[in-house]
């Protein structure tokens, strides 16, 4: 089992930064995918960023150059530095890992990027 607490989320104006961290904890040592998603009211919830266990790690396009995907070893964290926020990432954005074949999901955190 694996359990995964999502941190960072908040209000921001557009232009600006928020860092988005998921805390994993449990048996978390098979973990050999990471992804961030978000999804907006009424709508599916979309891939933002991914990183596997070698680091190769791939970008939704309407983030691309804004956003950065990166594991921290140490505190066991996968984290998503968010620059120049657009109102249109305004999103509750989840943690996603997989864990020997099992998909596992954080609570989600908001993200309000105001104009």
């Amino acid at each position: 089992q694996v359990q995964l607490v999502e941190s960072g989320g908040g209000l921001v104006q557009a232009g600006g930064s928020l860092r988005l961290s998921c805390a994993a904890s449990g048996t978390t040592s098979s973990i050999n995918f990471r992804a961030w998603f978000r999804q907006c009211p009424g709508k599916q919830r979309d891939l933002v960023a991914s990183i596997t266990s070698g680091s190769n790690t791939a970008y939704a396009d309407a983030v691309k150059g804004r956003f950065t995907i990166s594991i921290d070893s140490a505190k066991n964290t996968v984290d998503l530095q968010m620059n120049s926020l657009k109102p249109e990432d305004t999103a509750v954005y989840y943690c996603y890992v997989v864990h020997l074949g099992r998909p596992y999901w954080g609570q989600g955190t908001q993200v309000t990027v105001s104009s």
